[in-house]
């Protein structure tokens, strides 16, 4: 089952009007989403997006004139925004990055090393490039850069040597392949942590493009938010929080000229007001042990 992380906090935060507009960016399995219905008048609007296409046959069962879902990365956002006439009538959007606990389950989808199945990690299954066609075809050098800057693996060379040395023998086809490889790699295991945790991470971002798109998501939010419009965005490790971190304390400097901005005042430097900082309490973490390293950021367009 399914527990949407943070789920009353990220809410709270949206500070939900009642006939206003919001976006579930990550439906997953529709926690946050019925959330919000539950909120919103009779005269507001929940759009939410997913590109995993099992999530979005999920969000189809809810049967609420209120609500929208479609199949698409929250990267085209803005563009879908503008082609709806909804760009800067957004009063609120929410992020929620982490993996659902049915991908997680599924041991076909690859993103598990607990479970032995398919190495494919796609997001999107209609996407074309998968985790085992990526270890099959990407250099020794692409694989160490990737281990280091995606996963913080300390030891990312002796893995990468590891998987062409092992790929020159057969195809490394599942889950159990990649974690026997990791594991043969490592010289002591790590404490509290699965040794294969950071490889795995860093694949899936890699081939999923997960910061990127993120990035360039989180930027689309200035367009289609309207004034003194949410953002919350719950983040599940370290380089998607710094990604969050910096956006949220990003300067009007990349859109108005330098000169201009030593004169502002200070509340005019910004592009959001940092608003909150939430982590899960001790009940929550108990009850939902993947819950762990979520960390919800929020903010208010300025």
């Amino acid at each position: 089952m399914h527990i949407s992380v943070l789920c009353d906090e990220a809410i709270d935060e949206l500070k939900i009007v009642k006939d206003g507009f919001y976006i579930d960016a990550t439906f997953g399995r529709g926690g946050h989403s019925k959330e919000i219905l539950k909120r919103l008048g009779s005269g507001g609007k929940l759009f939410a997006f997913d590109q995993d296409t099992v999530a979005v046959e999920e969000g189809k069962k809810i049967k609420d004139d209120r609500f929208f879902i479609k199949h698409m990365n929250f990267v085209d956002l803005q563009k879908w925004c503008l082609e709806n006439n909804l760009n800067g009538k957004i009063d609120g959007i929410l992020f929620d990055l982490g993996l659902s606990s049915p991908q997680l389950d599924d041991k076909n989808r690859g993103f598990s090393f607990l479970k032995n199945g398919k190495l494919d990690m796609r997001m999107n299954p209609k996407q074309k490039y998968s985790a085992y066609q990526w270890l099959q075809t990407t250099d020794e050098k692409k694989i160490v850069w990737v281990l280091k800057e995606y996963g913080e693996e300390r030891f990312a060379t002796r893995i990468a040597k590891n998987i062409i040395k092992s790929r020159q023998k057969k195809d490394i086809k599942t889950t159990y392949d990649l974690v026997n490889i990791i594991q043969e790699a490592t010289p002591f295991l790590p404490k509290n942590k699965h040794p294969a945790t950071r490889t795995f991470q860093a694949i899936r971002i890699a081939i999923n493009k997960e910061l990127d798109v993120l990035k360039a998501a989180l930027q689309s939010t200035l367009s289609f938010l309207k004034k003194d419009g949410r953002l919350t965005v719950i983040s599940f490790h370290s380089l998607e929080d710094r990604i969050v971190k910096k956006f949220l304390k990003q300067t009007v400097g990349n859109r108005t000229n330098n000169s201009i901005i030593r004169y502002l005042p200070i509340e005019h430097r910004l592009n959001f007001k940092n608003i909150k900082r939430v982590k899960p309490d001790e009940k929550e973490t108990r009850n939902n042990p993947r819950s762990r390293s979520a960390i919800l950021r929020s903010g208010t367009k300025i």
